[in-house]
């Protein structure tokens, strides 16, 4: 019998020719054609595995900047400050590209320590956790954030909340743009936070007391009430509220999420929580999800970890809108070194053109 046949004779195969077929050919990678981070990407788009992803991911993240109508949204998690990717986020942000940012604290805490002028270094394997500890280096897995640099990070933060009017109930993105406003004052280098401040951009921390800025502002308290002050009032709701009513206000919506935890889903719930208002409340508010989402984050799916949630499990839920009405996703499985250069890099470019 031949390789395709039934047992009865009948032939089970009809070969089509891809070109009639319309099917998208693919090229090798020549390396030959490159000469900016724009030609590698744009190349790699027509590659295959995470190649490919890295290319549609740019492409993705160019309709959202393309698209005047669209209020990009930029989540980060991870220490991508201090693995030096802070003044990509900068960039981004100096070229209007992201609107918004919902982060960690640490990573807005390491963040302060760049713009402030100091330094992380690097992790000598040779070197114990235990000596680490005793001579004053935190080890981020291949990188050292000295305690020192934390120290400074305290006095600025220390230095912003005493001017604040106990009166006025703080919330994330009000001390970051205070720290904002303090920097742009003072700091003579880029940073998120300073540029989020000159471009008014809201940066928000929705776990932050999980950092050392909460750490901070939880010591600035105690220091407050041992001084005979009023302690000072932080309502993380502030936070939600500035969100959603920014948000709102917006015609299309593009998240671009680095990473996953708390900044991430906190941002995708903005649809499920404007649907509960709108269902529940009984508010006259319009229902909106996120058109366009690019995602960098290697954490598989199958962990069942929220980290790992694909986009289209997040059109379950009410947080985006679906493809077959619009949507437009890409999601890049590598780690956000090597991911968010190329595809910010290959973006920025293109808007230069």
């Amino acid at each position: 019998m031949k390789h395709g046949d039934h047992e009865g004779g009948e032939n089970i195969r009809k070969l089509h020719d891809p070109v009639e077929d319309k099917l998208v050919p693919i090229h090798p990678l020549d390396l030959g054609q490159v000469n900016t981070v724009n030609d590698l990407v744009r190349a790699m788009a027509d590659t295959a595995f995470t190649g490919r992803q890295v290319g549609e991911a740019a492409d993705v993240l160019e309709a959202m900047a393309r698209d005047r109508d669209c209020f990009v949204v930029m989540t980060l998690a991870g220490a991508m400050t201090v693995a030096k990717q802070g003044l990509i986020v900068t960039e981004l942000i100096d070229r209007g590209v992201v609107n918004a940012i919902v982060s960690t604290g640490a990573l807005m805490a390491h963040g302060l320590v760049e713009a402030t002028g100091r330094s992380h270094f690097r992790y000598d394997p040779r070197v114990s956790d235990v000596e680490l500890y005793d001579a004053g280096y935190n080890r981020v897995y291949d990188t050292l954030e000295p305690e020192r640099n934390l120290d400074d990070v305290e006095a600025v933060v220390f230095d912003v909340l005493k001017q604040w009017d106990p009166k006025e109930i703080l919330c994330s993105w009000k001390l970051n743009r205070a720290i904002g406003e303090y920097l742009v004052k003072r700091a003579e280098g880029r940073g998120i936070l300073k540029s989020a401040c000159q471009k008014n951009v809201p940066v928000f921390v929705p776990a932050f007391t999980d950092s050392e800025l909460g750490l901070d502002f939880a010591l600035t308290n105690r220091i407050r009430t041992r001084d005979g002050q009023p302690r000072l009032r932080y309502d993380p709701f502030e936070d939600l509220e500035q969100f959603a009513e920014t948000l709102l206000k917006q015609k299309r919506l593009g998240v671009f999420t680095i990473g996953g935890g708390v900044p991430r889903n906190w941002a995708q719930q903005f649809g499920p929580y404007i649907e509960l208002r709108h269902r529940r409340a009984g508010e006259d508010v319009p229902l909106k999800r996120y058109h366009y989402g690019v995602r960098i984050c290697p954490e598989p799916v199958y962990w069942g970890g929220l980290s790992g949630s694909p986009f289209t499990e997040a059109v379950s839920w009410g947080k985006f809108v679906p493809p077959e009405e619009g949507g437009r996703f890409a999601e890049v499985f590598v780690d956000a070194t090597v991911g968010l250069p190329l595809i910010a890099g290959a973006v920025l470019e293109r808007l230069k053109k």
